[in-house]
């Protein structure tokens, strides 16, 4: 059963849609926003997050190493898990690439200090003027 309203033809709208108001026009040119700089924190904040995603790895590695190994070291004999006692090797290379480093990082601010109040750095060898 059919209404009258079913049987009368429908049209498209012709009208065209009405704009928006117009906003205040600028007075100045709106600047492009300012990419803002990476901060410490953020920095931080990411290297956090990859030392966890490393800290996952490491304990599933050790996780699925856990046979026994026996370590001679010196005049000892240790039985330990394999995976632990690969991170005892993994730690034990660490600490010493950090003492490493710590010597250079001191050497190179005793040498900081000892730079001229000019701001020039000292050349190893001493320049001759000719006159």
């Amino acid at each position: 059963m059919a209404t009258s309203s079913d049987e009368t033809p429908k049209t498209p709208v012709t009208e065209p849609i009405p704009a928006a108001p117009p906003t205040a026009a600028p007075s100045a040119p709106v600047a492009a926003p300012k990419k803002l700089r990476p901060t410490r924190i953020s920095g931080t904040w990411v290297a956090v997050l990859v030392a966890i995603v490393v800290l996952i790895f490491l304990l599933v590695f050790i996780l699925q190493n856990g046979d026994n190994a026996t370590i001679h070291f010196l005049w000892g004999q240790f039985s330990l898990p394999l995976g632990v006692a690969l991170l005892f090797g993994a730690i034990g290379g660490a600490l010493l690439v950090a003492v490493v480093g710590a010597a250079r990082i001191l050497q190179l601010r005793r040498q900081a200090k000892r730079v001229p109040v000019t701001g020039r750095p000292s050349t190893s060898s001493p320049v001759r003027r000719v006159n």
